[in-house]
């Protein structure tokens, strides 16, 4: 009866430590969708644990960016681009071509995320139901038309605590699918220390991989949402420590997941010389080694990776805009759900032509750098700034780690540049 008692105790505290996750859970959301997903899958196949290092140094990057945000809307009780109109010459403009350069990113993996999380659904249907085979397109566009009309339904809620709840059995389930496929599939330990040594693969398209890696784990748009999500969950200038612990949390949280993604298929693929462009041909090339059990597990890891990205895209740009005007989202506004109302219609693009969303998913992830040194060089003036942040010191320590991210945003920004005149 004791240890009855005991186990439900520890249960009850696993369970409240997930809903306890803060402002992070978002971060989270933003970054690890199907496009990121299919990006580790693409490079761990491909290259093996070769491009290890990027994402350490991205999500290295992502934390002090997390926390800068985070700290800098606690103590000046203002919002990023609310800040930046008011307080940088020109900001007004910068603030524009940011919402612009974000949305147009965003909505892009919107379309990607909803073609490829209805593609799986879709053959998840056909194992049992085989007669649906032919009727693909109906049948995927169909699932797609369901999931973002619950999604929209579920955006009306409007409110901070309940999206965050979603989120949070998302990214959850999420974690530990990829984690679990682990157990089935992994790298050689020494190719995983070879992975920390800073290398480009020199092949076509290994530039675009590069930035495509840093666009999808540097997301712009998870650090200009921060002050927003942070004043949602009611913190004040009293919870710095806690908004300190929660961007440690995420960029861990987020660099792990990655790299496990990252490792079953260096585990599954690169080894065996098959290389992979499509999440579900990982699945089903996953079988063969690992049995159906782990194409399940990876499978509901993806479906669950795509579904947690879906909210935080469709959520970007009322989120913008509004931190734009008055620094306040009101969720429950005619403009928050026309807004959200578009970008369901756009996210229905892919699927209504049937086209394969993959290529055009990492594009969009390489179009996400060139708004990355912006954003940073945002932060660097606002928290610097003595009177915004009322006197408050940025700390030596915070300031290297905000320079060294403007260099390698520029450094990526620059591959990406390349990269695209490679693809064109």
């Amino acid at each position: 009866m004791e240890q009855a008692v005991k186990k439900n105790s520890i249960i009850k505290k696993i369970i409240a430590l997930v809903l306890g996750f803060g402002p992070g859970i978002f971060a989270i959301g933003y970054t690890i969708g199907t496009g990121s997903v299919t990006s580790m899958i693409v490079a761990g196949s491909t290259y093996g644990m070769q491009l290890l290092w990027v994402l350490l140094l991205s999500c290295i990057f992502s934390g002090v960016l997390m926390f800068a945000y985070g700290n800098y809307a606690l103590i000046s009780g203002e919002t990023a681009l609310y800040g930046f109109k008011k307080h940088i010459k020109g900001g007004k403009i910068l603030a524009i071509l940011i919402i612009v350069g974000i949305s147009f990113g965003q909505w892009n993996s919107l379309m990607g995320i909803l073609g490829i999380s209805a593609n799986m659904l879709f053959e998840i249907l056909v194992m049992n139901f085989e007669g649906l085979q032919p009727y693909k397109y109906e049948t995927v566009l169909t699932i797609a038309i369901l999931v973002i009309g619950i999604f929209y339904a579920l955006m009306m809620v409007g409110r901070y605590t309940f999206f965050e709840k979603i989120l949070v059995i998302f990214v959850t389930f999420m974690g530990l699918s990829f984690f679990v496929s682990l157990f089935f599939v992994h790298p050689i330990p020494a190719d995983i220390v070879k992975g920390l040594i800073p290398s480009i693969p020199e092949v076509k398209g290994g530039k675009m991989m590069v930035a495509a890696f840093v666009g999808t784990t540097m997301a712009a748009a998870t650090f200009l949402s921060r002050p927003l999500f942070v004043k949602g969950k009611g913190w004040t200038i009293a919870n710095l420590d806690q908004q300190k612990k929660d961007a440690i949390t995420a960029a861990v949280l987020v660099f792990t997941i990655s790299a496990a993604v990252m490792a079953v298929a260096c585990g599954a693929l690169f080894y065996q010389g098959k290389p992979v462009t499509h999440v579900l041909d990982m699945a089903n090339t996953l079988e063969p080694v690992a049995g159906n059990l782990a194409v399940t597990i990876f499978f509901f890891g993806t479906l669950s990776a795509g579904l947690s990205s879906i909210f935080p895209c469709l959520l970007i740009a009322p989120l913008l805009i509004a931190d734009y005007q008055s620094g306040e989202l009101d969720t429950t506004s005619r403009q928050f759900k026309i807004i959200t109302f578009i970008a369901c219609l756009v996210a229905l693009i892919v699927p209504v032509f049937g086209a394969n969303p993959i290529e055009m998913q990492i594009l969009s992830q390489v179009f996400n750098v060139f708004v990355l040194p912006i954003v940073v060089l945002g932060i660097i003036l606002m928290v610097n700034n003595k009177k915004v942040m009322k006197g408050y010191k940025t700390s030596l320590g915070v300031n290297i780690g905000l320079f060294s991210a403007l260099f390698f945003s520029c450094v990526i920004s620059y591959n990406g540049v390349l990269a695209l005149f490679d693809y064109f």
